[in-house]
C-alpha cells in the first residue's frame, strides 16, 4: 500500500477535521441516558477533501451516550494506511453539549481529541485535541449548519495552529428516504507547500438514501489545492466520489 511520507501526512491531519458518521443512528433510551452508535465502510477516508486512506477502502465505527440535559461523551475511529506516527487506526474522543436555542435551532460545541493507539514515539509525537462548535438551523425539509473547528499550536501540529471553516446544506426530499447534501470549506493553518499561504478551500455535493437501519450515499470532492508535482501527494487531493454505505444500531 502506497503512503505519503510522514512529513506529508502530518500536515495533512493537521487540516484534518473530525469526522462525523454518514448515516441515522438508532438510540437505546435508559433514563435519561441515550446510547447510539453504527458503523460505516468508506470507499475512501477523506478529511477537509484529503484522503487519509491513500484512497482505500476504511471501516468506521461510532458510538455516543448522550444526556437528556444536552451533554455528550462518545468515539469514533477509522482504519488508516500504517505508518510510524500514525499507525493503523485513529480514534477520535469527544465530549460536548448540544442544545436547541429557538425552534429549529440547535448549538453545539466540545472538543475532539484525535489519538493514533499505534504511534511510535521515534517518530514523534500524533495526538492533538481540537475545539469544535456548530450552529444548525433547519426550514422545513432544508437544513443548513455552521461549523467552526480551531486547533491551538501543538507539537503535533508543527508547533502551529489550525482553523477550519465550513457550511453544509441539506434537502430532504419530502416523501421519500432520499437527501440532497452539499458543503462548502476553508482551512486557514500550516500545509507547507500543498497551498499557498496554508489556505485552501474544499467543496461536496453528494445524496444518501435511507433504507432502516442502513444508510447509502454517494458523495463528489474536490479542494483547490495545487498540485506540488509529488504524485503520492497530489492523488489525496484529487476530485473524486466516496462512497458510503453506514448500519446503525
Amino acid at each position: 500500500m502506497k503512503f505519503v511520507t510522514k512529513a506529508c501526512f502530518g500536515m495533512l491531519l493537521a487540516a484534518s477535521a473530525m469526522s462525523t458518521p454518514a448515516f441515522a443512528q438508532e438510540e437505546e433510551a435508559s433514563g435519561p441516558l441515550t446510547l447510539s452508535g453504527g458503523i460505516s465502510v468508506v470507499s475512501d477516508y477523506r478529511f477537509r477533501g484529503i484522503s487519509l486512506s491513500n484512497e482505500k477502502v476504511e471501516v468506521q465505527p461510532t458510538l455516543t451516550l448522550s444526556h437528556e440535559s444536552g451533554f455528550y461523551v462518545g468515539a469514533w475511529g477509522s482504519g488508516l494506511p500504517d505508518s510510524p506516527l500514525y499507525g493503523k487506526f485513529e480514534l477520535d474522543a469527544y465530549a460536548g453539549y448540544a442544545t436547541e436555542i429557538a425552534p429549529g435551532t440547535t448549538i453545539d460545541i466540545g472538543a475532539t481529541y484525535y489519538i493514533y493507539p499505534g504511534n511510535q514515539k521515534f517518530a514523534g509525537p500524533s495526538d492533538y485535541v481540537e475545539i469544535i462548535g456548530k450552529l444548525s438551523h433547519d426550514i422545513g425539509p432544508v437544513s443548513a449548519t455552521g461549523l467552526v473547528a480551531y486547533a491551538p499550536d501543538q507539537k503535533s501540529l508543527g508547533s502551529d495552529d489550525n482553523l477550519y471553516l465550513n457550511l453544509g446544506l441539506g434537502y430532504g426530499i419530502p416523501n421519500s428516504p432520499v437527501t440532497l447534501t452539499a458543503g462548502l470549506g476553508y482551512t486557514d493553518g500550516s500545509l507547507g507547500a500543498l497551498a499557498a499561504d496554508g489556505n485552501y478551500l474544499d467543496w461536496s455535493v453528494g445524496a444518501s438514501f435511507a433504507a432502516g437501519p442502513a444508510t447509502f450515499s454517494v458523495q463528489y470532492i474536490d479542494t483547490d489545492l495545487k498540485k506540488t508535482g509529488i504524485k503520492a501527494v497530489d492523488t489525496l487531493y484529487d476530485p473524486t466520489v466516496v462512497f458510503t454505505l453506514g448500519v446503525s444500531f
